[in-house]
């Protein structure tokens, strides 16, 4: 599924580590839900709303759990399906809150954790991700994402938001650490 290090830009490359490098220190993945978990449509009935997050992005997130590398998920909208799911997934962190940005609410998350940025690989698509995309030591774009996160994202996603991008971030993130063929070893009992 995942094809690591496609479209590093050049200009990245000539200020800093490689993407096999920068995946290779990230211990906390952080993501969007809206329009990177789901693929951002929101069906709204008059008691709950629906969502459809893929399969694929949660085995993704629990094989990198199983591998000690936390998760969270840092939306500026709540919802009760993205905490029901955040929930069964078992999912470390999960931020919702529509008056503070990403950044702040990343920012706590890794005072909980004693982490830093460069420890961080953030997954966005849209305008509200930029300031933690900027600051992440790896910056993810899905594939829809707009021209501005995909600008100063470190690595663009094959897959869209919704699709099976998360897991192949998680994929990048375990082949990168040496991680997958074991991973592949376990599954093949």
């Amino acid at each position: 599924m995942a094809r690591p290090f496609k479209n590093q830009p050049a200009s990245r490359v000539a200020r800093g580590p490689t993407l096999g490098a920068r995946l290779k220190r990230v211990q906390l993945l952080l993501c969007d839900v809206d329009g990177v978990l789901t693929d951002a449509t929101v069906f709204i009935g008059p008691r709950d709303e629906v969502k459809r997050f893929n399969i694929l992005d949660g085995l993704g997130l629990r094989m990198l759990q199983r591998e000690g590398i936390r998760v969270g998920w840092v939306s500026r909208r709540v919802s009760l399906a993205t905490t029901r799911r955040a929930k069964e997934l078992k999912v470390d962190f999960l931020s919702q809150d529509d008056t503070a940005c990403k950044v702040e609410a990343a920012e706590a998350i890794l005072k909980k954790t004693g982490l830093s940025w460069d420890e961080v690989c953030f997954v966005g698509d849209d305008l509200v991700d930029l300031g933690a995309l900027r600051r992440a030591g790896v910056a993810v774009a899905v594939a829809n994402a707009i021209t501005e996160v995909k600008s100063i994202a470190h690595y663009t996603t094959h897959q869209r938001g919704g699709e099976g991008a998360v897991r192949e971030v998680a994929e990048l993130i375990l082949r990168a650490q040496g991680r997958w063929s074991g991973i592949i070893a376990e599954y093949s009992k």
